[in-house]
């Protein structure tokens, strides 16, 4: 692996928590009733509006976005960059774990979109505990 996949790994996962943790801190209600956005609701099935624990939710996305920043920042740093996906690694995985097992709230196209998405969130984290081999950081060929 190389340092361009990490920059890519983690430029995702800053937008992902950068978007959802502004959206769930900065507006929970409307966060609540539109997420994900694009015309699609996946948060009212889940039970009833709760502002402490959106806003929560989306303080702990902006925690996650502050570390993958600094990470991105310092791709080159394989122990930060590891942290940094064992850390979205361990929220992906329960997050997903407990989506796949609450999907029969949801239409077959939100059934989909969800486990697809949340899938890739997993595997973008996964990624991120590759290292770099040594000879490709001091050749400066990932860039």
């Amino acid at each position: 692996m190389n340092t361009r996949i990490r920059y890519v790994s983690l430029g995702l996962l800053a937008v992902v928590s950068l978007y959802t943790g502004v959206w769930a801190y900065f507006s929970p209600t409307g966060w609540y009733a539109n997420f994900p956005g694009l015309g699609l609701s996946w948060l009212p099935q889940l039970g009833p509006y709760n502002e402490h624990l959106v806003k929560d939710a989306g303080a702990m996305f902006l925690a996650l976005a502050c570390l993958t920043v600094i990470a991105l920042r310092q791709v080159r740093n394989t122990r930060l960059v590891q942290t940094t996906g064992a850390v979205w690694l361990v929220f992906n995985v329960l997050h997903f774990s407990y989506h796949v097992q609450h999907l029969d709230m949801y239409g077959t196209r939100d059934q989909v979109l969800n486990v697809v998405f949340l899938g890739v969130l997993v595997l973008l984290a996964v990624v991120l505990l590759v290292p770099v081999p040594a000879r490709s950081e001091r050749q400066g060929d990932n860039r």
